[in-house]
């Protein structure tokens, strides 16, 4: 079956720069869940690696790993509903490629807390309490290009993520409305994301753990800046 012809847009160098950033991503999930299950790998030839330390229920790492799995999955959930809600293609692949890094990346987080014998659900924790003073719902959290992720607003249960109303709003737009209103609330959810990672990468003590936090930053950093200007191109810009 053969396509219709027409002009070819080229595709600007962010995106590139965003699809190598998600491919390393994946690559570094594949290795580090490979360590993690060998206890973070080996001091040096001919040397054992030392048992893995056990992350406690309340630790940084296992409260990055709950959370981030909760994160992750509305990111997931955001980039299929706008899949299905315009057929602009740039679009359409920044939400595969978030959709598929961040369901590899949640099958780790979840998969660790079963390594460690840790509940993926603790009665009665409140979301980000894990980052202690320097982050959840009442103190700072994030600098920089993620000022004012540190509170979640009404309605969303953790920084950076939409409620239930603007899910239902995007999944009722189409077209440029769809493709706007879906980059808006990504770049919310990736600012929010981006703080609670670097909190993990300052405070986890798993090893390779802190390494995927700070890969997170990375990738997710690259696509606010993709986002910001695929968001310009349609002559709007991110929520304050």
């Amino acid at each position: 079956m053969s396509r219709a012809t027409g002009p070819v847009r080229p595709v600007p160098r962010t995106y590139w720069v965003a699809g190598t950033a998600v491919l390393l991503a994946l690559l570094f999930a594949a290795a580090a869940t490979v360590a993690a299950a060998n206890g973070g790998g080996s001091a040096g030839p001919g040397v054992p690696a030392a048992g893995p330390r056990t992350p406690g229920l309340k630790s940084p790492d296992a409260g990055f790993a709950r959370d981030m799995a909760v994160h992750h999955q509305q990111a997931v959930e955001m980039s299929f509903i706008v899949r299905d809600r315009t057929q602009d293609e740039p679009v359409r692949t920044l939400a595969y490629d978030i959709a598929n890094t961040q369901a590899n990346q949640r099958g780790m987080l979840l998969g660790w807390l079963d390594l460690w014998g840790l509940p993926k659900v603790v009665a009665g924790e409140a979301p980000m309490s894990w980052m202690g003073a320097s982050g959840g719902h009442g103190g700072h959290v994030g600098h920089g290009a993620d000022a004012g992720a540190g509170a979640a607003r009404p309605g969303a249960l953790m920084p950076g993520m939409a409620t239930r109303e603007e899910l239902d709003q995007l999944g009722a737009a189409s077209g440029r409305d769809a493709e706007v209103l879906f980059l808006q609330l990504m770049t919310d959810h990736h600012k929010g994301g981006v703080a609670m990672a670097e909190g993990c990468a300052q405070q986890c003590e798993t090893p390779v753990e802190r390494e995927l936090a700070q890969g997170m930053v990375d990738a997710q950093r690259s696509e606010l800046t993709l986002m910001a200007d695929m968001l310009r191109q349609r002559g709007a810009a991110p929520r304050g």
